[in-house]
């Protein structure tokens, strides 16, 4: 629910990051030395894990105990035409029906979607102070949803609110209820430890009930904790299934993760075709850990066939991105000048991004 905040202005906010470091959360480690003259590490070394990142709000879920959308709804009840316009992006009906709803029948579902339409200026003008009058009513009556926008608004100080002890309130509430973001984020503050006593334990508990419901960022962030063995007992097995998990629904660190794993062989049938297939695809979706690792596959011809052309590529961009290497440097430099001229070329408009980003 609510605005699609980044996660870098969510990890200001919530102040995971340093705090986490300095209790030694997932461990953070310098990066690897330059690899021996093979260029490839025997095994990879595991990449300097990304700290769990706060869960951004999902769209706007179907009502409880309803069909979603606009087609009947089991038992006879009224289908939700208020969501369903929503959904096909009809957000005057969809504020209009969902009005209709709570002048009616005073529905906590339909003052959750006001809320979600005020908060991101669908249909009516944006107006984050009567998004958190609809939220706060919903929340009233018992809405997950609307409880758990409440404490994103209090994390990301949006609508005049911000207080920590009341986001972790309403964090807790709504985990209660099953919302498998609100659990990931309670977990990231009992991993935080301020406000609650630091409790790896109860992180994974609350881990565990969000990755149980599909959550991907939690399915990553407990694999983390099987891996180091914090909060619970060291299982790298268990660790990889998460990880793979994760990594299928595309969270971006899981699949270097796993990859790294299948790699090395870390609880996973070693398999190094399958770790370059996810090497790239994680390369082709921005990721310099993951554009480096390919690189030096590539360069060696280990889960892919050798191709210098690709190797150099692939290796400016990471470097561009932050993740250089010297070994690839001077793999680089030993190449015919057609080979390195080819992979620039073919690097040429990833740099270009990168820069804009810049």
């Amino acid at each position: 629910m609510t605005d699609r905040i980044s996660v870098t202005r969510l990890l200001a906010a919530l102040g995971f990051l340093a705090a986490a470091l300095a209790a030694g959360r997932l461990e953070a480690q310098a990066p690897p030395a330059a690899p021996p003259a093979s260029l490839l590490p025997r095994p990879f070394p595991a990449t300097k894990p990304s700290d769990p990142k706060p869960a951004a709000p999902p769209p706007y879920p179907p009502p409880q105990g309803r069909e979603g959308g606009s087609q009947p709804a089991r038992g006879g009840r009224e289908p939700d035409l208020a969501y369903g316009a929503y959904q096909r992006g009809y957000f005057l009906t969809a504020f209009a029906e969902a009005t209709r709803r709570v002048d009616e029948k005073g529905d906590a579902r339909a003052m959750t979607l006001l809320g979600e339409l005020y908060s991101n200026g669908l249909g009516v003008p944006l107006d984050e102070v009567k998004a958190v009058k609809w939220y706060q009513l919903a929340a009233n009556r018992g809405d997950r949803d609307a409880m758990f926008a409440l404490a994103i608004f209090h994390v990301a100080r949006r609508g005049g609110l911000h207080d920590r002890a009341e986001a972790a309130r309403l964090f807790a509430s709504a985990a209660k209820l099953g919302h498998a973001a609100a659990a990931y984020d309670l977990g990231l503050l009992y991993l935080e430890g301020q406000q609650f006593p630091q409790d790896f334990a109860r992180a994974a508990e609350l881990f565990r009930a969000a990755a149980q419901q599909g959550n991907a960022e939690a399915q990553y962030a407990l694999a983390t904790l099987y891996k180091d063995g914090k909060g619970v007992e060291k299982n790298p097995a268990e660790a990889a299934r998460l990880l793979a998990a994760a990594a299928l629904a595309e969270n971006p660190d899981a699949e270097v993760e796993y990859a790294i794993a299948l790699f090395n062989g870390t609880g996973v049938a070693k398999d190094e075709a399958k770790a370059a297939a996810l090497f790239r695809k994680a390369a082709l979706r921005g990721s310099p850990i993951a554009q480096n690792r390919l690189a030096i596959l590539l360069s060696v011809g280990r889960g892919a066939a050798t191709n210098p052309t690709e190797a150099i590529k692939w290796h400016l961009i990471a470097k561009a991105g932050g993740n250089g290497d010297p070994s690839l440097d001077q793999f680089a430099a030993k190449q015919p000048p057609q080979v390195r001229a080819a992979a620039e070329k073919a690097a040429r408009p990833w740099l270009a991004v990168l820069q804009q980003k810049s």
